[in-house]
């Protein structure tokens, strides 16, 4: 099969044809010819308005259902949804049932991946059956394809199972996945402790319920050695506490939630429960923290935490709603609003060997691994633009710059179907 690609602008700093513009050839999943004009004949040839394309996009979090939860997101849907948003990657959360802590669990989330556009790679369970006590079998899930072990947003309270699990994963690379938020000190909490939870009667949560499990996990990092990441960095503490750890050359890693650069709490309308996040949006003074840190580069990603939830689970009241925003769908878009095309492109795409996802360079010869869009189309994004089977989306209303026109990885690819 062969994919001709006319007149993108090529955007990757790490290349001499950064901003260029230029026709790409590809054949049977490798780029054959980039030149300014190819004229040969192809199966399909892509000629699409403003297109630019960059290196194949990265999402470090993501959530869908399947298996158990199917009501909320398939597995098929999902990755059609995050392919036509740009993502060839997805680092997929054992947010399911039966929980992710064996080995023939992660291969099945790897097949189901094999013939589609996005490429998954799952996070499994640290613990069996997720119960915080008992460490699965985490070199032989190594070995079915996970790139990570943290149970999905469960706090490990017992300090000596973070400590055997960094010991233990030293032995063959693996990365721990720890979720930073005090147990005790979080209970029952729906947002940031503030006053402006006081004024809507809802419990908060404060945001040393962060820094003091970011404070133990770097201490007992620094005591074993291993390799350490922080999904969800929420708070200003949290940022100081990582960048002071990478200059220690700590082995530590963290993202961002695309709702915690976006928002700060005076942003949450009264009890819309698309803003039921957790970890809780936080002040304005943290929201700017967490972008300076994503562009220096102390928080190495930005995630879109994409959580999808059916109407059940978000259709009533605050307290009881799920909590989770899908994301995936806008995440270029809002992006493109804080940053520069050239460091959107650069946090979306960096740092993927960390978890051990090849980096394919834009050049004869290698591996089609490719994003297209249009950084220059403005819109707002509603309902339409939705392709998740879930629509809780704290975004709806958001003014957005720029669209994704779809995705490339080898001999597959996926054309966005509301642009193209």
């Amino acid at each position: 099969m062969s994919i001709l690609i006319k007149s993108a602008t090529i955007v990757d700093s790490k290349s001499n044809l950064n901003f260029k513009k230029k026709d790409i050839l590809i054949k049977n999943g490798f780029i054959v010819d980039i030149a300014d004009i190819i004229n040969t004949k192809s199966e399909n040839k892509i000629i699409l308005d403003n297109i630019h394309l960059s290196r194949g996009w990265m999402d470090t979090s993501v959530s869908f259902g399947e298996p158990g939860y199917e009501e909320r997101e398939t597995l098929s849907n999902g990755l059609l949804t995050a392919a036509s948003s740009g993502f060839t990657s997805i680092i997929l959360n054992p947010d399911c049932n039966p929980p992710l802590d064996n080995h023939s669990s992660v291969e099945f989330l790897k097949r189901k991946s094999l013939n589609t556009t996005t490429d998954i790679h799952p996070v499994a369970n640290l613990t069996n059956n997720a119960n915080s006590s008992d460490l699965a079998s985490l070199y032989d899930m190594k070995l079915a394809g996970a790139v990570g072990f943290g149970d999905y947003k469960r706090s490990i309270t017992d300090s000596s199972i973070l400590k055997i699990a960094l010991e233990y994963t030293k032995s063959f690379g693996g990365r721990v996945i720890t979720f930073c938020q005090d147990e005790f000190l979080s209970k029952k909490g729906v947002l940031n402790e503030s006053i402006f939870s006081t004024e809507l009667g809802l419990k908060g949560i404060p945001d040393i319920s962060e820094s003091i499990n970011i404070y133990r996990d770097i201490e007992i990092l620094s005591y074993t050695g291993g390799k350490i990441h922080i999904p969800y960095i929420t708070t200003s503490k949290g940022v100081d506490l990582i960048r002071e750890a990478k200059k220690k050359n700590l082995d530590i890693t963290a993202s961002v939630s695309l709702a915690h650069i976006t928002f700060s709490e005076k942003d949450i309308p009264d009890f819309n429960t698309n803003f039921k996040i957790i970890p809780p949006i936080r002040t304005e003074s943290d929201c700017n923290s967490l972008k300076e840190g994503l562009i220096d580069g102390t928080i190495d990603y930005l995630t879109s935490m994409h959580e999808p939830f059916d109407i059940d689970h978000k259709k009533v009241v605050f307290d009881d709603a799920s909590p989770g925003s899908i994301g995936m769908e806008s995440m270029f878009g809002l992006m493109c609003n804080q940053f520069t095309l050239e460091k959107t492109i650069d946090i979306l795409t960096r740092n993927k060997m960390i978890f051990e996802i090849d980096d394919h360079p834009i050049e004869v010869g290698s591996k089609a691994n490719l994003t297209l869009f249009n950084p220059d189309k403005n819109y707002q994004f509603s309902d339409k633009h939705i392709l998740s089977s879930s629509k809780n989306c704290a975004f709806l209303g958001s003014k957005l710059k720029g669209v994704v026109y779809g995705s490339i990885n080898g001999d597959k690819f996926t054309l966005n179907k509301l642009w193209t």
